[in-house]
């Protein structure tokens, strides 16, 4: 009869840390953004643009540079901007159904979409990136750029980035 309670106790804890595992890496770090009605984008020259938004929905966490995702329609046509080397837009939760990094990152790679820096190195190491679609639609997120990559993996950083913190 011990035996089976402690065998019960074990499968029970198991069950609660996995659950609770799940829960903190899904749900419970992310906070949602709120709503905006422009995006500034940093052009080549260093001066700003705006594009002006309509249904943004966002969401971001403290935990990790890299958990910013946001969809929204832009009312505004971009400002001649160089494209953006190697976008790959990460995977959201499940549950920020608006984002889906799959499907974007297949237009991005079949020209249906195009990928445009907003941000860089808005934190060292990391870029602010957007994709927007003909029709206006528009999907933000933060990549680590190749200055960030090599540091991070202790290589040598690529000529022409600013000094490592």
């Amino acid at each position: 009869m011990t035996g089976k309670l402690l065998a019960a106790f074990l499968v029970l804890a198991t069950l609660l840390a996995g659950g609770g595992m799940y829960y903190l890496q899904v749900h419970a770090y992310y906070d949602r953004l709120a709503a905006r009605d422009s995006l500034t984008l940093t052009l080549p020259d260093g001066t700003t643009s705006t594009l002006a938004l309509t249904d943004f929905e966002g969401i971001d966490s403290d935990s990790s540079p890299l958990r910013r995702r946001a969809c929204f329609t832009a009312q505004t046509p971009l400002p001649d901007l160089p494209a953006y080397p190697r976008p790959t837009p990460l995977h959201a939760p499940g549950w920020f159904s608006c984002f889906d990094a799959a499907a974007i990152g297949a237009d991005l790679q079949a020209g249906q979409a195009s990928a445009h820096l907003v941000a860089g190195d808005f934190l060292w190491g990391f870029d602010r990136v957007v994709a927007l679609y003909p029709d206006g639609r528009g999907f933000l997120w933060h990549q680590i750029n190749p200055c960030g990559e090599a540091h991070f993996d202790g290589r040598p950083l690529p000529a022409g980035c600013p000094p490592a913190p």
